[in-house]
């Protein structure tokens, strides 16, 4: 009975990973696409308006939000798959595979998220800089120039910084992806799942959601609601909601990292429990990549019209070649 028990435990964790995982694949997929075309247009667009300067600086969260749904993009084409084939369909890793599917994929995994991570961090930052009601703040907003600086470096040091996790995954006898080296697997566990991947964007994204909402309360408060008073309501709302759905995932991603440290190895009793778990945190982990779009698209007025404009302009120009193909037949 207790065997029975354990056994659907583990089967329906398997259905979970491989159907919502799929389904996250699916929307997570075409979510990221829209964000990049969206974000590509608006960095691009208000460069030529007339306040040069004031755009320079309110065009800074699309630039970073371009390279986050980038990032996304890749976490949830290549990274979201490679996890679905192990939790899912139990598929092991073998010395053919092990570049793939555990040295490429964990240096892509901490790459992306990261760089994802501090590019929503930043953006955060940002918008709550330039909406701030003291001039001080407002100036320590970057400019165009060095908002792309800033990414770049972004890019520069998690690129680097986590070439040793490419390095040190191997395979193991059963399939696995572990790391030999105690000293590196002792940095890894603490440095990069819990402190970078944990504990950090948990203290941050918490105190400047609650900072932003602060300002959106003051916002309302407010009787003259010019034009660039309502797009930074928007942002900021969006980035609010957006800061909530990192927390949330941290928080899991965190425990799951903290229970395998001080737990780890465990009885197959609770291995089922436990595995079920994991499957819970992976899901949440990989939904801040798919859930972007969606909480832009819900969140943001602007957001929601240039998504209707880039689907429409689709439709009307696919109509329109196919008007001409008819006209040249005829």
């Amino acid at each position: 009975m207790v065997n029975s028990t354990m056994n659907n435990i583990e089967f329906v964790s398997r259905q979970l990973m491989i159907i919502l995982g799929i389904t996250m694949f699916i929307f997570g997929f075409i979510g990221n696409i829209l964000n990049i075309r969206v974000f590509t247009l608006w960095s691009r667009s208000r460069r030529t308006t007339n306040n040069a300067n004031v755009n320079n600086r309110t065009n800074n969260a699309s630039l970073y939000l371009l390279t986050s749904s980038i990032s996304n993009l890749i976490i949830i084409g290549y990274l979201l798959p490679t996890r679905i084939l192990s939790d899912g369909y139990q598929y092991r890793v073998t010395q053919n595979t092990v570049l793939v599917l555990c040295k490429l994929r964990y240096y892509s995994l901490h790459t992306f998220n990261m760089i994802s991570l501090t590019c929503v961090c930043i953006a955060t930052l940002d918008r709550y800089l330039i909406s701030s009601r003291d001039v001080r703040l407002r100036n320590l907003s970057t400019t165009r120039k060095g908002t792309k600086f800033i990414i770049c470096m972004i890019l520069l040091t998690f690129g680097l910084h986590n070439i040793p996790i490419g390095l040190y995954f191997d395979v193991s006898h059963d399939g696995k992806c572990v790391i030999y080296s105690d000293v590196y697997l002792c940095y890894y566990r603490y440095t990069v799942q819990i402190i970078l991947h944990g504990i950090l964007p948990i203290i941050f994204f918490s105190f400047f959601a609650f900072l932003i909402y602060r300002q959106l309360k003051s916002m309302k408060s407010r009787d003259n609601e010019q034009r660039f008073v309502i797009v930074d309501k928007q942002l900021s709302q969006m980035l609010l909601l957006v800061s909530i759905t990192m927390i949330v995932s941290s928080i899991s991603y965190s425990i799951e990292s903290i229970y395998d440290l001080m737990i780890g190895i465990h009885r197959e009793e609770e291995s089922n429990y436990v595995f079920l778990y994991h499957i819970v945190s992976s899901l949440l982990f990989y939904g801040n990549s798919t859930c972007s779009f969606y909480i832009y698209y819900i969140s943001t007025p602007n957001f929601r019209h240039q998504v209707r404009k880039i689907i429409c302009y689709k439709r009307n120009s696919a109509q329109h070649r196919k008007n001409q193909v008819n006209t040249i037949t005829m």
